[in-house]
This record gives C-alpha cells, sequence and structure tokens, in this order.
C-alpha cells in the first residue's frame, strides 16, 4: 500500500568513520495487495474468450431465472381481486374484453362468483373507464389461455412482463456500462425488489407500462449508437478544407426510433402517463442531435437540430399515435361499447366533418375519461402524494388476509397473516434515491450522456406527478420510476467500486463495500419476500416489517 512509506525519503546518513558502509542503497519494500477475488475473475475473463462468451449470456440468463422463480411461484396464493385496489376492475373488464369486444358491466356479488367460477354473469351494458384498453388485453390474453378461474389466469402475463422487464434492464446497463457485471448488478436488484416483485404478481396496469417505457428507452440507446457516428461522418465529409458545412444531414432511416413510437404507443395505451415519456423522449431526441451536430462543427446547429427534430416527430408520434388508436380495436369494431355513439346525435362540422364517427365518438369518449380522471380526489388510506414516495413514507397494502390459530393450519400464537405489500428493499430504495442525486451532481461536473438518460428516465415517469398533489395517488406508481433509480445506483456501485486506474488497495476496498452492500440488500429482500407474496407468515413476522409507524 502505498501510503505506508514514502519513495522520496531522505537519503540515509553518510557512514561515520570506522562504519560498515553498504555495498548498495536499496528501497524500502511495499507491502503488496493480493488482487480481489473480482479482479482475477475479471483477468481471467480477459484471458479466454470462450469463457468472457459464456459469463456474457449465463449471468443474465440466472438472474432472469430468479426473477421468474420469484414472480411465477404460488402466483395465484392470494385467491381474491383484491377489491381495495384496481384488481377487481381490470380482471373483470378484461374477460369481457375477451368475450365482447369492450368492457361490459358486472352485477352487484360479481366478485364473489367470479371467484367462486361463476365468471360468464358480465352483463352487455357498457362499464365506464378511465384507463385505454392495451394493459387490459393483455391481463386477458392469461386468461384465454390458462382460464380465468385462478390468479394464474388473470396475473401470468403481468408475471411474464415484469420478469421481461428485468432482461430489457440489464440490456440497457450492459449499454450504458459496458460491463457485464454491472449490467448482471442491475438486472439482480430489480429481480428481488419487493415493489417490482408485488407489481409482477398482481394484475394491474402499471408492470406493463414499466415493460413498454423499458423497451422505448432501450430502443432510443440503440438509435443514438447509430446516429451519433453517422452524424459525425456526415459532417466530416461536407467539410470544404477548415471549413464547416453550415448544415448537417437530416436522417431518415432511423429504424430505432419507429421502433420507440411503437413501444410508446402502447405504453400510453396501457396508462395515459405514457405520454409523458413519448414527450420526454421527443425532447431528449431533439437535445442529443443538437449536441451532435454542435461537435460536429454544424455552424447552425441549432435550426438544424430543429431540422432534425421535425423529422424525428415524424418518425416518433404517428406511429405512438396508430398503436395507440390501433389498441381501441374492439371498441372500435364493436356496438356496444360506452359513448360508442356518442357522436352519432352531434357529429362534427367544418373541418372535421370527415373524422369518421367512430373515431368521433373516440373522441368524445376520451374527453369524458380525462375530466373523470382529473377528479379523482377522494380519500383513501393509502394515498401518498408524489412528495412522499422518495422517503417511502406510505407504502401500498395490496392485500392483507388473516387466519386465527388453529385455521388453514396456522400454529401461531397471534395467528397467521398473508400479505402483499407494495413496498421496495428498503436498503436499495433508499440507496437509489440517494444515487440519482449522485448521479445529477455528476452530471453537471461531467456532462456524461449516460447519466442524462437515466435522469431523463427519472423525471419523466416521477416529475409530473408532483403537479397533482391534490389527486388520489398512490406509492406504487413508483414501479414506473424504479429501473431507472436502478440505474442510478448500479452507476453509484460502479464508482464505489473504483475505476480501471485506480489503485489495487482503493479497487479492493470499493469492491469489498459493493459486495456487502449487494449481500444485504439480498438478505434484505429474503426478510421481505414472504410480505409481497402472499405467504402465510405468523402475524408477528409481519408485524417486524412495520419499520414506520406509517407503514402499517
Amino acid at each position: 500500500m502505498t501510503h505506508l512509506a514514502r519513495l522520496d525519503a531522505d537519503p540515509p546518513a553518510e557512514p561515520t568513520a570506522g562504519s560498515e558502509r553498504p555495498a548498495a542503497h536499496t528501497e524500502p519494500l511495499l507491502p503488496s495487495v493480493r488482487p480481489s477475488l473480482y479482479e482475477r475473475f475479471t483477468s481471467r475473463l480477459a484471458d479466454d474468450p470462450r469463457a468472457r462468451r459464456l459469463y456474457a449470456w449465463l449471468g443474465p440468463a440466472l438472474v432472469l431465472i430468479l426473477a421468474a422463480v420469484l414472480r411465477l411461484w404460488n402466483l395465484a396464493a392470494a385467491h381474491d381481486l383484491m377489491n381495495q385496489f384496481d384488481e377487481t376492475y381490470y380482471v373483470k373488464d378484461a374477460w369481457t374484453l375477451s368475450q365482447l369486444g369492450y368492457e361490459a358491466a358486472w352485477p352487484s356479488e360479481a366478485n364473489a362468483r367470479f371467484l367462486a367460477g361463476d365468471v360468464n354473469i358480465f352483463t352487455t351494458d357498457p362499464a365506464f373507464v378511465i384507463h385505454p384498453p392495451l394493459g387490459k388485453w393483455i391481463i386477458a390474453l392469461g386468461m384465454m389461455v390458462l382460464g380465468p378461474e385462478s390468479g394464474w389466469g388473470w396475473r401470468i402475463t403481468t408475471a411474464i412482463l415484469g420478469t421481461a422487464a428485468v432482461l430489457v434492464l440489464m440490456l440497457i446497463a450492459k449499454r450504458l456500462t459496458r460491463s457485464t457485471t454491472f449490467a448482471v448488478v442491475a438486472g439482480l436488484l430489480m429481480a428481488v425488489d419487493g415493489l417490482a416483485i408485488s407489481m409482477s404478481r398482481v394484475a394491474l396496469l402499471d408492470t406493463p407500462l414499466t415493460f413498454f417505457v423499458l423497451l422505448a428507452f432501450l430502443f432510443v440507446l440503440l438509435d443514438r449508437e447509430r446516429t451519433m457516428t453517422r452524424i459525425a461522418q456526415t459532417v466530416a465529409a461536407r467539410y470544404d478544407g477548415d471549413e464547416p458545412p453550415s448544415w448537417g444531414p437530416i436522417l431518415w432511416n432511423r429504424p430505432w426510433i419507429l421502433a420507440a413510437g411503437v413501444a410508446l404507443g402502447a405504453a400510453s395505451a396501457v396508462k395515459w402517463s405514457g405520454v409523458w415519456v413519448l414527450a420526454g423522449l421527443g425532447v431528449y431526441l431533439v437535445v442529443i442531435d443538437a449536441l451532435a451536430r454542435r461537435r460536429a462543427g454544424v455552424l447552425f446547429w441549432p435550426s438544424d437540430a430543429i431540422r432534425q427534430g421535425v423529422a424525428t416527430f415524424v418518425l416518433l408520434v404517428p406511429v405512438a399515435v396508430a398503436v395507440y388508436v390501433a389498441s381501441w380495436s374492439g371498441w372500435l369494431l364493436t356496438d356496444g361499447g360506452y359513448s360508442r355513439h356518442a357522436a352519432d346525435a352531434d357529429p362534427a362540422t367544418g373541418v372535421w366533418s370527415w373524422v369518421p364517427l367512430s373515431l368521433q365518438s373516440l373522441w368524445l369518449d376520451h374527453v369524458t375519461m380525462l375530466n373523470s380522471a382529473s377528479q379523482i380526489t377522494s380519500g383513501h388510506s393509502y394515498a401518498s402524494p408524489a412528495w412522499q414516495w422518495p422517503l417511502l413514507v406510505r407504502p401500498t397494502g395490496m392485500y392483507y388476509h388473516h387466519d386465527a390459530v388453529g385455521v388453514n393450519g396456522c400454529t401461531a400464537t397471534n395467528g397467521c397473516s398473508e400479505v402483499v405489500a407494495s413496498i421496495p428493499n428498503p436498503l436499495i430504495w433508499y440507496a437509489g434515491v440517494a444515487a440519482v442525486i449522485y448521479l445529477a451532481y455528476r452530471f453537471v461536473v461531467a456532462r456524461d450522456w449516460r447519466h442524462a438518460l437515466v435522469l431523463t428516465g427519472v423525471a419523466v415517469t416521477y416529475v409530473p406527478w408532483l403537479f397533482y398533489p391534490e389527486r388520489t395517488i398512490f406509492q406504487f406508481y413508483t414501479v414506473l420510476v424504479l429501473p431507472f433509480v436502478l440505474l442510478a445506483l448500479t452507476f453509484a456501485l460502479r464508482d464505489i467500486a473504483g475505476p480501471r486506474h485506480a489503485d489495487a488497495y482503493r479497487r479492493l476496498t470499493g469492491q469489498r463495500l459493493v459486495i456487502v452492500f449487494l449481500v444485504v440488500a439480498l438478505a434484505l429482500s429474503a426478510f421481505w419476500y414472504p410480505v409481497v407474496s402472499a405467504m402465510s407468515v405468523p402475524y408477528d413476522f409481519w408485524r417486524l416489517h412495520n419499520w414506520l409507524p406509517t407503514w402499517v
């Protein structure tokens, strides 16, 4: 360790008369630092391409298997429609979508009869809904394949997309960090996080939304890898000696932007909050195009970026709108949906008269949906405004069932509880929030585009909710923010582990800290898993998880 001895120490004094002069001066030996296990592992990978290729797919594959097991194991444990939250609506809406093409109304006591297997008691009267249909079609797909009689049918597709979201996150992290290890770290953190697990085990819309948003970010990242080089090369070819060109290229051949438009259209067709991501990523694309043209030397780069922005808009937005409208095909191709013929009695005139009556009715239905959604301000015991989310003030209790001792095999003195709580791993969450702040600081200092992409993800999934302080919203919405928080945490852990040019002691210490963090995080995830997956546990064990009074 270099700090244990000074290489520039004063030379030894000249020998006195009669003393024995040493044959040669020798430097003091420094204690060596043995390379860490991770350093030895990466050195082996560097020397063995076959092992490197094996690790590149085996590491993520093991994380994906873990994520699947945690989400699929005993998926139907809570044989309940969780009527305190919207699973009760989405499951029944999904089933009527699959049978009628639109969401229909149900009679009173529908939940009990549905859970008993009497699933075809719906009416043909339309039901009013405030969310687009794609997420419910996704839920319906599982019921059409496995049947609607148990949670396996109505939760399987959400669990699959929750698992797939872990894969997409690893693909994003691999491209951002250029490290298989830290891609695995990002995926592992999401695979074992309680919020991600619980939201993958209930038939709500937020996990499909998260999957499509992550897919859009991956596609934008792939476009960036392809486009930045093309801009630089094209502008360089247009130089006239040392004179830079006035304008850069307008790029239309951007298939990944089209793909991002499809993903964002699908996200918006699950929940309207996908529109915020569409707008935010659109702005991000314009900004990175502008900066790329400035770096390449384009004289009129701001105007040039606006020209490209128009092209990007044409590539991104129309396809998103088309996917969104297509998600309403069941409503458009049938006659029974809510407000299906709202425009028939009073069709549009003038410039909009050419629009088909079905699309006019769809527009009127959307106006009604928007007005209704904006007025959701009723009190709820689990309501949590967005400013509370980083502090984890009020996690959401999705499901709770209690058995007294002797009932259903319960042997605990105070009874047994089955719980589905949408609480993230506290260590991962709080560390992730701190990492977002750290990443914002690093971006100000270093202007790293990778940090900008992660911070954009946090901004478009979290900040809009701050503008709705009066609306009834819940902490489980942060499942959409979680992947970007984990990416920020992954960058922070990578910095803690130490850069390649750091000395051996620095890297050894940093890597040990990262390992300790991951071990504790995994232990906490194991501790929390029973109460995010509806396992029957002693009531006292459940109470051990209520670390704050507001978590009860």
